[in-house]
């Protein structure tokens, strides 16, 4: 009875599931070239984890596979690029970049108000769809006092929402672009919400996308700090004060992403051997497409359902917003 309640209480049944998941989404793919492994482990993920796939006890395994593996397949990715592939992306990258979150944030913020929302529900949507999904939501929440319904709500909306844009964008970049690997990326990289996201959305159109997408997703998380700053500063004068040294407390930039970058300077400077940079490929794309199945296990569509039409509206027009905002900045820049 105590292995059966500590076996419960452990990730051994969520990462189970997740790796069974990306095995069977693997293996479809085969079969459905054109969709690829690690979109059909988001899909089989939703369909799963809304009708067969309920239990409590999977939840703590979805999360560290959701977070953890996707946070080690991104240091990894830093063994496939070089110092010379960010330079590619240039001042019109960074532009881009600063355009697009610019815009991301005061319109988030200033439609979410409109609509009725309060200012931490705003902010929480604001970032989490200009910098990186949950994890900005995560970072973000704690500075402006955010209730965790707030939170919970904000973030199966930014979830729900990028797996619709994910699903959507690849196509309306290849079609407006063409083979424009850089313009295509920007418009990944610049407007999905979460990491896994643009993996996902990058995979159904070429490996190199997916590395360039990645970088321009970088970018927007290196700014999480700042925008974390700033969020709190413009929050209800009465959260700040607590909040101020806790914030400095923590280290500026996620884990993951000094690990990209200590990867990628290796790879810069060092000459690694070429079965080196296959098998590190190779173990990120599984931990890639595992943790998409698990993003898609924990999307609840029912409790997204539940939070009424207001919060569809809100979602659809941020999404709009994001995706013109970039295109148009995409051939203005590029």
């Amino acid at each position: 009875m105590n292995f059966l309640t500590r076996y419960k209480n452990t990730i051994v049944p969520g990462l189970l599931l997740s790796i069974l998941v990306a095995a069977l989404a693997k293996f479809s793919a085969i079969f459905l070239p054109q969709l690829g492994g690690a979109t059909l482990a988001i899909l089989f993920g939703i369909f799963l984890g809304n009708t067969v796939f309920k239990q409590s006890l999977l939840q703590k395994g979805t999360k560290f596979a959701e977070s953890r593996l996707l946070e080690v397949s991104v240091v990894l990715l830093g063994m496939t690029v070089t110092f010379q592939t960010i330079a590619e992306m240039g001042i019109r990258g960074l532009l881009y970049i600063l355009f697009i979150m610019t815009g991301t944030i005061f319109f988030t913020y200033k439609i979410g108000q409109r609509i009725g929302f309060n200012q931490t529900t705003s902010l929480l949507m604001a970032g989490g769809n200009a910098v990186c999904g949950s994890s900005a939501i995560a970072s973000i929440a704690p500075g402006i006092h955010a209730k965790e319904e707030e939170k919970g709500q904000i973030i199966t909306l930014v979830n729900l929402l990028g797996t619709v844009m994910m699903l959507t964008l690849p196509f309306i970049g290849r079609g407006l672009f063409g083979d424009d690997t850089l313009a295509i990326s920007a418009l990944l990289g610049g407007t999905l919400q979460s990491v896994g996201q643009v993996v996902a959305g990058a995979s159904l159109l070429s490996e190199e996308i997916v590395q360039y997408a990645m970088l321009f997703k970088i970018m927007r998380i290196m700014c999480l700090a700042l925008v974390v700053y700033f969020f709190t500063k413009i929050a209800a004068p009465s959260t700040t004060e607590q909040t101020t040294a806790t914030q400095k407390k923590k280290f500026p930039l996620p884990w993951y992403l000094v690990g990209f970058l200590i990867l990628c300077c290796l790879n810069s400077l060092l000459p690694i051997p070429s079965w080196v940079s296959e098998n590190v490929k190779l173990i990120s794309n599984w931990l890639e497409t595992t943790a998409l199945a698990a993003i898609g296990l924990r999307l609840d569509l029912m409790r997204f359902l539940q939070e009424g039409p207001r919060f569809i509206l809100y979602g659809t027009s941020v999404g709009l917003f994001q995706t013109i905002a970039a295109l148009i900045l995409i051939f203005i820049l590029f």
